[in-house]
């Protein structure tokens, strides 16, 4: 059968074959009928899976094998794509620069302005495009719109076949010169069967090496290590917390009072917050001290400072609050309140740790103990009277007669107690 046309009177019958079944593609599960893939095909031969992918079955669905007298039907034409739709997000990128001629200027004579040029493949565009540079002080951006570009005065344009690394091309009168290209536009090319120079450098600006020079030559030092602008963007929004006591015992009816203290890093300023407590009797307002920078001693001030017509200045204050004076069992005195630190939050700490190296952050115990206040003791029962009678005596220095017990009363009644005796 080998090497015979797959004709009608070229097969022939296999005498082995001893079963003309047709194998069932269906089988039952559970009452319900299931496709499957026959394991057997007629005679028991075993069935082949399909392993073509798609692009294999079109080619033989559109196969027309040519017999004796030549191909029996002509193959449909390709589909067309149009170029845009081809061509369509497929943009060509080139590297380059161009220079500037610097009139009136001592220092430079011309500029080097690096450029990306995109060809667009879908419509022979091209966009001229500088990138931003910081300080460059001329406009930047879009130097030549997406458009068709002549290429000379016969009406041409520019084409992607007229493009190469290291070559001048001129848009509109000035003059580019292509350094590089990216990878798929080179990728391109090459299977356009052009041949990719070799990619340059764009040279430096002598201006921009110049200006580095000088500048490496100066120093700047700011007036302090630590300037306002510094402290605002690192340490904004971060507070330090600490749990205080206000002492005020030694006073007529003072008391010992909860308070929270902030420092706010910012901007060094300080505030403190009172404690409230449900039925405290206190009127509802948390701040006894505003926020503001705080001198460690105001009176320390000269003496011929009018005090009781002009507010203290920096120049006055000699020295304010800073986060050293702050720290677990230290009492601080602010406007003549004696606070005492007992306690204080996690960020509090780690700012410490971090900044100090205090290691030692234990919370102090500052709850007042409560007296004992004494209990009556009911004396002895002396024998006069019934106990009833004389406990009212204890309880008011009017006695009054005891009450009865209602309830003794009903849950007893006619209840007795029998004993028999001998005399």
């Amino acid at each position: 059968m080998e090497g015979l046309p797959f004709l009608p009177g070229n097969t022939f019958r296999d005498p082995t074959q001893m079963k003309y079944h047709v194998s069932q593609t269906l089988g039952y599960k559970n009452g319900y009928a299931i496709p499957k893939r026959p394991e057997r095909g007629i005679g028991g031969a075993q069935l082949m899976q399909n392993n073509l992918s798609e692009n294999e079955l079109d080619a033989l669905s559109n196969f027309k094998p040519s017999m004796t007298y030549g191909q029996a039907k002509q193959n449909p034409p390709v589909t067309f794509i149009p170029a845009f739709v081809a061509w369509d997000k497929k943009v060509l990128r080139f590297y380059g620069y161009f220079k500037q001629t610097v009139y009136e200027s001592p220092s430079e004579h011309f500029c080097i302005r690096p450029v990306d040029i995109y060809y667009y493949l879908e419509d022979d565009s091209i966009v001229v495009v500088e990138p931003h540079i910081e300080n460059a002080g001329m406009p930047q951006g879009k130097l030549i719109r997406r458009q068709r570009l002549p290429k000379n005065e016969q009406g041409d344009i520019w084409h992607w076949k007229d493009l190469n690394l290291g070559m001048n091309v001129v848009f509109y009168g000035k003059n580019f010169h292509i350094t590089n290209c990216d990878k798929f536009t080179k990728d391109f090319l090459e299977s356009e069967g052009i041949i990719v120079n070799e990619p340059e450098s764009i040279p430096v600006d002598p201006y921009i090496v110049k200006r580095g020079e000088d500048s490496a030559l100066r120093q700047y030092r700011t007036p302090f290590s630590f300037d306002k602008l510094k402290q605002f963007q690192e340490l904004d929004h971060k507070v330090l917390r600490f749990y205080c006591m206000w002492d005020d015992r030694d006073t007529l009816f003072g008391e010992l009072r909860p308070f929270i203290l902030h420092y706010y890093l910012v901007d060094d300023t300080l505030e403190v917050r009172e404690v409230h407590k449900p039925n405290d009797g206190r009127d509802p307002f948390s701040v006894l001290i505003g926020r503001h920078r705080i001198p460690k001693d105001r009176a320390n001030i000269p003496p011929s400072f009018p005090s009781g017509a002009m507010e203290l200045t920096e120049q006055e204050v000699k020295e304010y609050f800073t986060p050293k004076d702050f720290q677990i069992g230290k009492t601080v005195v602010i406007y003549g309140r004696r606070f005492f630190i007992y306690d204080c939050d996690n960020f509090t700490k780690g700012f410490y740790y971090n900044h100090f190296g205090i290691t030692n952050f234990d919370p102090i115990d500052v709850k007042e103990k409560v007296k004992e206040l004494p209990k009556m003791e009911i004396p002895e029962y002396n024998s006069f009277g019934s106990v009833e009678d004389s406990l009212q005596s204890c309880n008011s220095l009017i006695p009054h007669a005891p009450k009865r017990d209602f309830v003794k009363l009903v849950e007893n009644d006619h209840k007795e107690l029998r004993f028999e005796a001998m005399m």
